[in-house]
Protein backbone atom coordinates (compact mmCIF):
# COMPACT_ATOMS: atom_id res chain seq x y z
CA UNK A 1 0.00 0.00 0.00
CA UNK A 2 1.56 3.49 -1.32
CA UNK A 3 2.93 5.86 1.65
CA UNK A 4 -0.12 7.77 0.37
CA UNK A 5 -2.79 5.38 1.31
CA UNK A 6 -5.90 6.95 1.75
CA UNK A 7 -6.67 6.32 5.20
CA UNK A 8 -3.31 7.69 7.05
CA UNK A 9 -3.38 10.77 4.09
CA UNK A 10 -6.58 11.47 5.64
CA UNK A 11 -6.12 11.26 9.48
CA UNK A 12 -3.11 13.46 8.83
CA UNK A 13 -4.58 16.07 7.12
CA UNK A 14 -7.62 16.18 9.85
CA UNK A 15 -4.76 16.66 12.26
CA UNK A 16 -3.04 19.41 10.59
CA UNK A 17 -6.10 20.96 9.86
CA UNK A 18 -7.45 20.85 13.53
CA UNK A 19 -3.79 22.53 14.86
CA UNK A 20 -4.24 25.54 11.99
CA UNK A 21 -7.77 26.18 13.15
CA UNK A 22 -6.75 25.92 16.93
CA UNK A 23 -3.76 28.53 16.54
CA UNK A 24 -5.68 30.80 14.94
CA UNK A 25 -8.83 30.87 17.36
CA UNK A 26 -6.18 31.47 20.28
CA UNK A 27 -4.21 34.12 18.88
CA UNK A 28 -7.48 35.93 17.73
CA UNK A 29 -8.35 35.74 21.06
CA UNK A 30 -5.09 37.06 22.87
CA UNK A 31 -4.67 39.75 20.23
CA UNK A 32 -2.19 41.17 21.74
CA UNK A 33 -0.10 38.20 21.73
CA UNK A 34 -0.78 38.04 18.09
CA UNK A 35 1.70 36.86 15.90
CA UNK A 36 0.68 39.84 13.39
CA UNK A 37 1.60 42.27 15.81
CA UNK A 38 4.80 44.68 15.25
CA UNK A 39 7.36 44.99 17.78
CA UNK A 40 6.75 47.17 20.49
CA UNK A 41 3.13 47.53 19.77
CA UNK A 42 1.99 45.97 22.66
CA UNK A 43 3.51 48.74 25.03
CA UNK A 44 2.40 51.61 22.80
CA UNK A 45 -1.31 49.99 23.41
CA UNK A 46 -1.10 49.32 26.89
CA UNK A 47 0.20 52.83 27.69
CA UNK A 48 -2.43 55.26 27.59
CA UNK A 49 -1.01 58.15 29.82
CA UNK A 50 2.28 60.00 29.92
CA UNK A 51 4.51 61.00 32.84
CA UNK A 52 4.68 64.99 33.64
CA UNK A 53 6.74 66.90 36.74
CA UNK A 54 6.07 70.72 37.39
CA UNK A 55 5.97 73.09 40.34
CA UNK A 56 3.55 75.61 40.85
CA UNK A 57 4.43 78.77 42.67
CA UNK A 58 1.39 80.83 43.37
CA UNK A 59 1.60 84.11 42.62
CA UNK A 60 2.21 86.83 45.63
CA UNK A 61 0.97 90.17 44.48
CA UNK A 62 1.54 93.40 46.28
CA UNK A 63 -0.13 96.82 44.91
CA UNK A 64 -1.16 94.54 42.01
CA UNK A 65 1.92 93.38 41.11
CA UNK A 66 3.35 89.89 40.99
CA UNK A 67 6.74 89.92 44.13
CA UNK A 68 7.67 86.23 44.11
CA UNK A 69 11.11 86.91 42.65
CA UNK A 70 11.56 90.28 43.82
CA UNK A 71 13.15 91.56 46.76
CA UNK A 72 10.39 93.83 49.31
CA UNK A 73 12.01 96.79 51.10
CA UNK A 74 8.70 98.48 53.34
CA UNK A 75 9.94 101.91 55.24
CA UNK A 76 8.73 105.17 56.03
CA UNK A 77 9.80 108.51 55.01
CA UNK A 78 12.30 110.05 56.97
CA UNK A 79 12.35 114.00 58.24
CA UNK A 80 13.84 116.28 55.70
CA UNK A 81 14.09 113.41 53.05
CA UNK A 82 13.35 113.91 49.37
CA UNK A 83 12.02 111.47 46.96
CA UNK A 84 15.25 111.12 45.27
CA UNK A 85 17.10 110.11 48.62
CA UNK A 86 14.83 106.91 48.54
CA UNK A 87 16.21 105.55 45.54
CA UNK A 88 19.88 105.70 47.09
CA UNK A 89 21.74 102.39 46.82
CA UNK A 90 19.22 101.27 44.00
CA UNK A 91 19.97 101.37 40.34
CA UNK A 92 17.42 103.31 38.00
CA UNK A 93 17.84 103.44 34.24
CA UNK A 94 19.47 106.86 32.77
CA UNK A 95 15.80 107.29 31.08
CA UNK A 96 13.86 106.83 33.74
CA UNK A 97 15.71 109.44 36.08
CA UNK A 98 15.74 112.28 33.34
CA UNK A 99 11.71 111.25 33.18
CA UNK A 100 11.29 111.77 36.96
CA UNK A 101 13.27 114.78 37.07
CA UNK A 102 11.06 116.66 34.17
CA UNK A 103 7.72 115.02 35.96
CA UNK A 104 5.25 117.74 36.07
CA UNK A 105 3.24 118.60 39.36
CA UNK A 106 -0.01 117.60 37.79
CA UNK A 107 1.09 114.07 37.81
CA UNK A 108 2.81 113.67 41.24
CA UNK A 109 4.50 116.92 42.80
CA UNK A 110 7.29 115.79 45.28
CA UNK A 111 7.02 118.82 47.44
CA UNK A 112 4.33 116.88 49.22
CA UNK A 113 6.28 113.70 50.01
CA UNK A 114 5.85 113.56 53.84
CA UNK A 115 7.93 112.43 56.60
CA UNK A 116 6.11 109.57 58.24
CA UNK A 117 4.71 108.15 54.86
CA UNK A 118 5.00 104.54 54.24
CA UNK A 119 6.77 103.60 51.06
CA UNK A 120 7.86 99.98 49.27
CA UNK A 121 10.43 99.64 47.50
CA UNK A 122 10.40 96.19 44.70
CA UNK A 123 13.56 95.55 43.46
CA UNK A 124 15.56 92.55 41.84
CA UNK A 125 17.92 89.78 42.87
CA UNK A 126 20.81 91.08 40.94
CA UNK A 127 24.12 92.77 41.96
CA UNK A 128 22.84 96.23 40.69
CA UNK A 129 20.05 96.34 43.26
CA UNK A 130 17.93 97.44 40.06
CA UNK A 131 14.26 98.74 40.99
CA UNK A 132 11.94 97.66 39.58
CA UNK A 133 9.07 99.67 41.43
CA UNK A 134 7.98 101.67 44.27
CA UNK A 135 5.37 102.87 46.07
CA UNK A 136 4.39 105.63 48.16
CA UNK A 137 1.31 105.79 50.39
CA UNK A 138 0.34 109.42 51.26
CA UNK A 139 -2.69 108.53 53.08
CA UNK A 140 -4.54 104.89 53.76
CA UNK A 141 -6.57 105.08 50.50
CA UNK A 142 -4.34 106.79 47.59
CA UNK A 143 -0.82 105.34 46.77
CA UNK A 144 1.14 106.17 43.48
CA UNK A 145 2.86 103.48 41.80
CA UNK A 146 6.16 104.73 39.96
CA UNK A 147 7.66 101.74 37.50
CA UNK A 148 11.25 102.01 36.96
CA UNK A 149 11.58 100.13 33.52
CA UNK A 150 13.40 101.44 30.45
CA UNK A 151 10.93 104.26 30.56
CA UNK A 152 9.16 105.74 33.90
CA UNK A 153 5.14 104.58 34.36
CA UNK A 154 3.78 106.40 37.02
CA UNK A 155 0.09 105.27 38.60
CA UNK A 156 -2.50 106.84 40.86
CA UNK A 157 -4.33 104.20 42.92
CA UNK A 158 -6.87 103.69 45.03
CA UNK A 159 -7.68 101.35 47.23
CA UNK A 160 -11.53 100.07 47.91
CA UNK A 161 -12.67 101.41 50.93
CA UNK A 162 -15.59 99.62 52.96
CA UNK A 163 -18.03 101.47 54.91
CA UNK A 164 -19.94 99.94 58.04
CA UNK A 165 -22.65 101.52 60.40
CA UNK A 166 -21.50 100.89 63.88
CA UNK A 167 -23.28 102.37 67.54
CA UNK A 168 -21.68 103.69 70.06
CA UNK A 169 -23.20 105.18 73.43
CA UNK A 170 -21.56 106.18 76.58
CA UNK A 171 -22.14 108.03 80.22
CA UNK A 172 -20.42 111.29 81.79
CA UNK A 173 -18.88 110.15 85.02
CA UNK A 174 -16.24 112.80 85.70
CA UNK A 175 -15.56 114.76 81.84
CA UNK A 176 -15.93 114.07 78.20
CA UNK A 177 -12.44 113.64 77.96
CA UNK A 178 -12.42 110.97 80.44
CA UNK A 179 -15.27 109.05 79.11
CA UNK A 180 -13.74 109.40 75.44
CA UNK A 181 -10.31 107.84 76.99
CA UNK A 182 -12.50 105.07 78.27
CA UNK A 183 -14.30 104.20 75.48
CA UNK A 184 -11.68 104.64 72.94
CA UNK A 185 -13.34 107.03 71.13
CA UNK A 186 -11.70 108.65 67.87
CA UNK A 187 -10.41 111.69 67.91
CA UNK A 188 -12.33 112.31 64.43
CA UNK A 189 -15.55 110.86 65.70
CA UNK A 190 -15.56 113.13 68.85
CA UNK A 191 -14.97 116.51 66.93
CA UNK A 192 -17.54 115.72 64.48
CA UNK A 193 -19.68 115.16 67.73
CA UNK A 194 -19.16 118.16 69.00
CA UNK A 195 -19.45 120.67 66.08
CA UNK A 196 -22.69 119.21 65.79
CA UNK A 197 -24.06 120.69 69.32
CA UNK A 198 -21.36 122.97 69.91
CA UNK A 199 -23.87 126.01 69.70
CA UNK A 200 -26.30 124.31 72.07
CA UNK A 201 -24.36 122.28 74.29
CA UNK A 202 -21.42 123.58 76.50
CA UNK A 203 -18.88 121.02 76.39
CA UNK A 204 -16.54 122.52 78.75
CA UNK A 205 -19.43 122.42 81.54
CA UNK A 206 -21.13 118.97 81.18
CA UNK A 207 -22.11 117.24 84.47
CA UNK A 208 -22.30 113.60 85.72
CA UNK A 209 -24.78 111.64 84.10
CA UNK A 210 -24.53 113.22 80.87
CA UNK A 211 -25.46 110.41 78.38
CA UNK A 212 -25.57 109.63 74.12
CA UNK A 213 -26.06 107.43 71.46
CA UNK A 214 -24.86 107.59 68.39
CA UNK A 215 -25.15 105.92 64.90
CA UNK A 216 -22.00 106.45 62.42
CA UNK A 217 -20.42 105.58 59.95
CA UNK A 218 -16.61 104.07 59.95
CA UNK A 219 -14.09 103.73 56.87
CA UNK A 220 -12.13 100.68 56.66
CA UNK A 221 -9.66 99.21 53.80
CA UNK A 222 -8.50 95.84 54.05
CA UNK A 223 -10.86 95.06 57.45
CA UNK A 224 -8.49 98.04 59.11
CA UNK A 225 -10.50 101.31 60.00
CA UNK A 226 -9.05 104.74 58.48
CA UNK A 227 -11.17 107.20 59.41
CA UNK A 228 -15.10 108.42 60.62
CA UNK A 229 -18.06 109.07 57.80
CA UNK A 230 -20.69 110.96 58.30
CA UNK A 231 -22.96 110.69 61.72
CA UNK A 232 -26.10 109.25 61.09
CA UNK A 233 -27.80 109.91 63.86
CA UNK A 234 -27.53 111.29 67.90
CA UNK A 235 -29.69 111.33 71.05
CA UNK A 236 -27.81 113.75 73.93
CA UNK A 237 -29.16 114.22 77.06
CA UNK A 238 -27.82 117.35 79.08
CA UNK A 239 -28.72 118.56 82.28
CA UNK A 240 -31.79 116.41 81.94
CA UNK A 241 -32.59 117.78 78.60
CA UNK A 242 -32.56 115.67 75.23
CA UNK A 243 -31.11 116.66 71.89
CA UNK A 244 -31.43 114.78 68.66
CA UNK A 245 -29.63 115.67 65.91
CA UNK A 246 -29.74 114.08 61.99
CA UNK A 247 -28.22 114.74 58.83
CA UNK A 248 -30.43 115.70 55.99
CA UNK A 249 -29.83 116.95 52.75
CA UNK A 250 -31.99 119.70 50.69
CA UNK A 251 -30.26 119.75 47.84
CA UNK A 252 -26.88 121.88 48.71
CA UNK A 253 -25.01 119.06 51.31
CA UNK A 254 -25.88 117.78 54.27
CA UNK A 255 -26.34 119.63 57.39
CA UNK A 256 -27.85 118.71 61.04
CA UNK A 257 -31.03 119.10 62.03
CA UNK A 258 -32.99 118.59 65.32
CA UNK A 259 -36.26 116.43 65.84
CA UNK A 260 -38.34 119.66 65.07
CA UNK A 261 -36.61 120.63 61.64
CA UNK A 262 -34.50 123.17 62.84
CA UNK A 263 -30.59 123.47 61.67
CA UNK A 264 -27.93 122.88 64.64
CA UNK A 265 -25.32 124.86 62.71
CA UNK A 266 -24.46 128.38 63.14
CA UNK A 267 -22.22 130.42 60.23
CA UNK A 268 -19.36 129.72 62.40
CA UNK A 269 -18.04 126.98 64.02
CA UNK A 270 -17.78 127.09 68.26
CA UNK A 271 -13.77 126.03 68.24
CA UNK A 272 -10.86 126.83 66.23
CA UNK A 273 -9.66 123.58 67.30
CA UNK A 274 -10.24 119.89 67.65
CA UNK A 275 -11.84 119.35 70.98
CA UNK A 276 -9.48 120.01 74.19
CA UNK A 277 -9.48 122.03 77.28
CA UNK A 278 -10.11 125.33 77.73
CA UNK A 279 -6.89 127.38 79.77
CA UNK A 280 -8.44 130.47 80.39
CA UNK A 281 -11.40 131.97 79.19
CA UNK A 282 -12.33 135.78 78.05
CA UNK A 283 -12.16 137.90 81.10
CA UNK A 284 -12.36 141.69 81.88
CA UNK A 285 -9.59 141.22 84.46
CA UNK A 286 -7.00 138.30 84.30
CA UNK A 287 -3.64 138.28 86.02
CA UNK A 288 -1.11 137.37 83.30
CA UNK A 289 1.43 134.87 83.78
CA UNK A 290 4.16 136.44 81.77
CA UNK A 291 4.03 139.99 82.49
CA UNK A 292 2.46 139.05 86.30
CA UNK A 293 -0.14 142.04 86.23
CA UNK A 294 -3.65 141.91 86.26
CA UNK A 295 -5.44 142.95 82.66
CA UNK A 296 -7.90 141.89 80.37
CA UNK A 297 -7.89 138.64 78.77
CA UNK A 298 -10.13 139.23 75.76
CA UNK A 299 -9.71 136.04 74.45
CA UNK A 300 -10.35 132.09 74.79
CA UNK A 301 -7.33 129.81 75.07
CA UNK A 302 -7.56 126.57 74.24
CA UNK A 303 -4.44 124.14 75.71
CA UNK A 304 -3.20 121.69 72.99
CA UNK A 305 -0.10 119.90 72.17
CA UNK A 306 2.46 122.00 69.57
CA UNK A 307 1.27 121.31 66.14
CA UNK A 308 -1.68 120.55 66.69
CA UNK A 309 -3.92 122.14 63.41
CA UNK A 310 -6.20 125.12 63.84
CA UNK A 311 -9.04 126.02 61.84
CA UNK A 312 -10.81 129.02 60.67
CA UNK A 313 -14.22 129.01 62.18
CA UNK A 314 -15.88 130.10 59.14
CA UNK A 315 -15.26 131.35 55.21
CA UNK A 316 -14.00 134.30 55.04
CA UNK A 317 -10.83 136.46 53.76
CA UNK A 318 -7.67 136.85 55.52
CA UNK A 319 -6.68 140.11 56.84
CA UNK A 320 -3.64 139.14 58.46
CA UNK A 321 -1.26 136.58 58.65
CA UNK A 322 2.30 137.31 60.06
CA UNK A 323 4.48 137.75 63.68
CA UNK A 324 4.21 140.08 65.84
CA UNK A 325 6.13 140.66 69.01
CA UNK A 326 3.11 139.63 71.84
CA UNK A 327 1.16 137.61 69.16
CA UNK A 328 3.74 135.72 67.86
CA UNK A 329 3.02 134.03 64.42
CA UNK A 330 -1.00 134.58 64.06
CA UNK A 331 -3.58 134.89 61.76
CA UNK A 332 -6.98 137.27 61.38
CA UNK A 333 -9.72 136.36 59.83
CA UNK A 334 -12.46 138.42 58.38
CA UNK A 335 -15.65 136.19 57.91
CA UNK A 336 -18.03 139.16 56.51
CA UNK A 337 -18.97 142.71 57.17
CA UNK A 338 -19.92 141.81 61.22
CA UNK A 339 -17.60 138.66 62.76
CA UNK A 340 -13.59 138.70 62.35
CA UNK A 341 -11.71 135.83 64.37
CA UNK A 342 -8.10 135.79 65.53
CA UNK A 343 -5.40 133.02 66.32
CA UNK A 344 -2.51 133.69 68.13
CA UNK A 345 0.60 132.18 69.11
CA UNK A 346 1.19 129.90 66.23
CA UNK A 347 4.23 127.72 65.69
CA UNK A 348 3.41 127.93 62.23
CA UNK A 349 1.13 129.40 59.42
CA UNK A 350 0.07 127.12 57.06
CA UNK A 351 1.47 127.31 53.64
CA UNK A 352 -0.92 129.41 51.72
CA UNK A 353 -1.97 131.19 54.43
CA UNK A 354 -1.57 134.94 53.46
CA UNK A 355 -3.57 138.67 53.43
CA UNK A 356 -6.30 138.24 50.50
CA UNK A 357 -6.47 134.23 50.47
CA UNK A 358 -9.97 133.20 51.09
CA UNK A 359 -10.21 130.37 53.65
CA UNK A 360 -13.30 127.81 54.07
CA UNK A 361 -14.76 127.23 57.41
CA UNK A 362 -12.89 124.18 58.83
CA UNK A 363 -9.73 125.03 56.47
CA UNK A 364 -6.36 124.81 58.70
CA UNK A 365 -4.63 127.85 58.74
CA UNK A 366 -2.08 127.17 61.24
CA UNK A 367 -0.66 124.96 64.38
CA UNK A 368 -0.29 125.64 67.71
CA UNK A 369 2.59 126.82 69.39
CA UNK A 370 4.00 129.27 71.98
CA UNK A 371 5.29 132.17 69.54
CA UNK A 372 5.01 135.64 70.79
CA UNK A 373 4.16 136.42 74.92
CA UNK A 374 2.91 132.76 75.94
CA UNK A 375 4.18 130.33 78.41
CA UNK A 376 3.52 126.97 76.60
CA UNK A 377 1.70 125.86 73.91
CA UNK A 378 -1.54 127.17 73.38
CA UNK A 379 -4.55 129.16 71.14
CA UNK A 380 -5.61 132.15 72.29
CA UNK A 381 -8.51 132.48 69.56
CA UNK A 382 -10.34 136.13 69.74
CA UNK A 383 -13.66 137.15 68.46
CA UNK A 384 -14.53 140.68 66.60
CA UNK A 385 -18.49 141.54 66.18
CA UNK A 386 -18.80 144.84 64.51
CA UNK A 387 -15.00 145.78 65.22
CA UNK A 388 -15.56 144.97 69.12
CA UNK A 389 -14.39 141.82 70.90
CA UNK A 390 -16.40 139.87 72.88
CA UNK A 391 -16.27 136.26 74.48
CA UNK A 392 -16.45 134.21 71.39
CA UNK A 393 -18.16 131.22 73.32
CA UNK A 394 -21.07 133.30 74.37
CA UNK A 395 -21.84 135.15 71.36
CA UNK A 396 -25.38 134.45 69.63
CA UNK A 397 -25.25 133.70 66.40
CA UNK A 398 -28.02 133.49 63.61
CA UNK A 399 -28.62 129.57 62.96
CA UNK A 400 -28.77 128.36 59.38
CA UNK A 401 -32.01 127.61 57.90
CA UNK A 402 -34.59 124.70 58.70
CA UNK A 403 -35.49 122.16 56.89
CA UNK A 404 -37.63 123.70 53.81
CA UNK A 405 -41.80 122.83 53.61
CA UNK A 406 -41.02 120.95 50.67
CA UNK A 407 -38.39 119.12 52.28
CA UNK A 408 -40.21 118.35 54.79
CA UNK A 409 -41.91 115.26 54.70
CA UNK A 410 -38.85 113.61 53.50
CA UNK A 411 -37.22 114.83 56.54
CA UNK A 412 -39.66 113.36 58.76
CA UNK A 413 -39.36 110.12 57.38
CA UNK A 414 -35.45 110.40 58.05
CA UNK A 415 -36.44 111.36 61.56
CA UNK A 416 -38.71 108.87 62.65
CA UNK A 417 -36.69 105.55 61.24
CA UNK A 418 -33.13 107.12 62.86
CA UNK A 419 -35.28 107.64 65.97
CA UNK A 420 -36.52 104.17 66.52
CA UNK A 421 -33.14 102.76 65.52
CA UNK A 422 -31.60 105.01 68.46
CA UNK A 423 -34.38 103.94 70.93
CA UNK A 424 -33.14 100.57 70.41
CA UNK A 425 -29.41 101.35 71.69
CA UNK A 426 -28.98 100.68 75.88
CA UNK A 427 -27.33 103.35 77.79
CA UNK A 428 -24.32 102.48 79.14
CA UNK A 429 -24.27 101.49 83.42
CA UNK A 430 -22.99 103.99 85.40
CA UNK A 431 -19.42 103.07 84.67
CA UNK A 432 -18.58 104.19 80.96
CA UNK A 433 -18.94 100.86 78.72
CA UNK A 434 -18.43 100.36 75.29
CA UNK A 435 -21.47 98.92 73.37
CA UNK A 436 -20.75 98.84 69.81
CA UNK A 437 -23.09 97.12 66.77
CA UNK A 438 -22.64 96.77 62.62
CA UNK A 439 -25.07 96.36 60.34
Amino acid sequence: MSLFSFPLFKKLSIAVIALITGAIIFFWIDSNTSLLSRAGEYAAESDSSYHLEHEIIKPEFLHGMVVNNLHVVEDQVKRNQRFTDLLTGYHVSVSAMQQLNLMPRSTFDFRKISANKKYTLLVEHDSLKTLKALVYEPNPVDYVVFHFNDSLMVELCQRKVDTLQRNISGRIESTLSHTIEALNISNDLTNKFVDIFAWVVDFQRLQKGDQFKLIYEENLVDEKPIGIGKILGVYFEHSGNGYYAFPFDQGDGPDYFDDEGNSLRKALLKYPIEFTRISSRYSKNRFHPVVKVFRPHLGTDFAAPTGTPIRSVGDGVIEEAQYKTNNGNYVKVRHNGTYTTGYLHMSKIASGIKPGTRVRQGQTIGFVGSTGLATGPHLCYRFWKNGVQVDALRVELPPSQPVKEAYFTSFQSVKETMIKRLELIPFPSASPELAVATR
